[in-house]
């Protein structure tokens, strides 16, 4: 990396020594006026043999005030229109003198030996002094009003460094932004899952624990390690792992955003993704009989109160694999790319209840459900709302449940007006299941397609962004 110099005459500043990263380094504006402004003000004379204003001209920004200095959303440091460097070492602001205190009266009375100085009612020679006064010590008052001065100029300080720090704390009291950076709803959503986690986080074995101990699970289990980068907290940590899933953000932009460097962030997603995966993997998503009556819309009530769940496949794109055998397994027709496919299940009042595991993407619905163990969870009576892709009515009878699907275009070569209505009826009720999968693909790091390199955590990262969709409110 270059290095940069300030052309500031008597300052010293070198990016190489500016090891907190607290300096930005400017070049001259190409406003003529707005330049010629910066070298009087800068004190440099412009010559051949002087001066030359080239690419490595630089002013640092010790010589800005504040105000002039803002920050872009990927933590890079701008100077606003029309600022001019005004801070230098020949205009520094002498230390603020304190006012007069209240001194002793001194006179010097008539008749009275003239080397020695009488105050009130003792005589004190003058020999002991080396000024013609006595100064009074500062009052306590005084020390109270520069004590409570430096205070309110330290908060002030610490203020603006959180404001400038690209982290959780910087967002919290836009929503919005809370909203776009993470998928949750507001600050004071996202703060109480944290919470909720923060007991078993502080104690997660971390994948540079398992990488220096290698499989032996014991031996990771007496390492201790506080963060994975001494430069981010738990809940930056946390922030990270969403803004990465959220937004899609490269691990080289994240490393450049927070500070650290793309080894620490890839660590550090690893470690959350696998942690998250456990963590919420392990909540009860799969609702009793009687909650899901409970909380079923009246328009299931009327027309399939029956319903336990409504299923979905849906599938992601993977990048190529090199491998002709390999593709082939992937490969999925009706994407024609290769992917992987995952079953999304919800309740009735749209919740996620159910979320497989992915797999290949040649996989058929039928296939998918009975190996993602759904069935299992089903009991008699249930009824399963799906699409007419799910064949998967032998699977159900073996567990005494119902298949509820649209019908299919009989011999007549039209529907008649029952079955119009009935698959519009469908239709309109497991309409809210593709809602639901739509909340999870706005998670953007599956915008694209997947790299191979991210396909050994791939499957803990799906399930972790269905599972958090439930955070995010109601469906409807």
């Amino acid at each position: 990396m270059s290095a940069y110099h300030c052309c500031v005459p008597l300052c010293t500043n070198d990016s190489r020594y500016d090891e907190k990263n607290l300096l930005s380094f400017h070049r001259f504006p190409s406003d003529n006026e707005l330049r010629k402004e910066w070298i009087v003000k800068i004190r440099r004379d412009i010559g051949r043999n002087n001066f030359q204003i080239t690419n490595n001209a630089l002013v640092c920004s010790a010589h800005f005030e504040d105000a002039d200095i803002k920050r872009t959303l990927a933590g890079k440091r701008k100077l606003i229109a029309g600022a001019v460097p005004t801070k230098f070492a020949w205009t520094k602001t002498p230390a603020k003198r304190l006012g007069p205190q209240r001194r002793s009266i001194v006179k010097i009375e008539k008749g009275k030996d003239e080397n020695v100085i009488a105050s009130d009612s003792v005589q004190v020679p003058l020999a002991t002094f080396d000024h013609d006064y006595v100064v009074q010590q500062e009052s306590d008052s005084s020390k109270l009003e520069s004590a409570q001065a430096e205070l309110k100029r330290l908060e002030e300080e610490n203020a603006a460094l959180r404001e400038a720090k690209f982290g959780l704390e910087r967002f919290h009291n836009d929503n919005n932004m809370i909203n776009f950076y993470t998928g949750f709803k507001d600050y004071q959503t996202l703060k109480a899952v944290f919470s909720a986690l923060k007991p078993t986080a502080t104690t997660m074995i971390r994948w540079t624990q398992m990488q220096r101990q290698g499989a032996d699970l014991e031996k990771v289990k007496k390492t201790t390690f506080s963060s994975e980068s001494h430069h981010l907290s738990l809940i930056d940590e946390f922030f990270v792992f969403l803004c990465r899933i959220r937004q899609g953000f490269p691990e080289q932009d994240l490393a450049v955003r927070f500070c650290v460097s793309q080894t620490s962030i890839s660590r550090i997603l690893i470690t959350w993704s696998n942690y998250l995966y456990a963590m919420l993997g392990s909540l009860p998503l799969w609702p009793s009989r009687s909650v899901v009556n409970k909380n079923m819309p009246e328009s299931f009530r009327i027309t399939y109160p029956f319903t336990r769940v409504i299923l979905d496949c849906t599938e992601i794109k993977v990048q190529t694999p090199s491998s002709k055998v390999l593709n082939s397994q992937i490969y999925s027709n009706y994407k024609s790319h290769t992917t992987f496919k995952g079953l999304v299940g919800i309740t009735p009042c749209g919740t996620v209840s159910f979320v497989s595991s992915l797999y290949t993407g040649g996989i058929s619905d039928k296939e998918i459900t009975a190996r993602s163990g759904i069935l299992d969870l089903l009991e008699e009576n249930d009824d399963v709302m799906a699409d007419k892709g799910f064949l998967i009515s032998d699977l159900l009878q073996a567990k005494n449940a119902g298949l509820v699907i649209p019908p299919f275009l009989g011999a007549k070569g039209k529907f008649s007006r029952n079955e119009v209505a009935t698959t519009h009826e469908i239709a309109r009720l497991r309409i809210h299941v593709e809602r639901a999968i739509r909340r999870v693909k706005e998670y953007h790091i599956f915008d694209g397609v997947i790299p191979l390199n991210l396909a050994p955590s791939i499957n803990q990262i799906w399930t972790v962004c269905v599972i958090l969709t439930n955070f995010r409110g109601a469906l409807y």
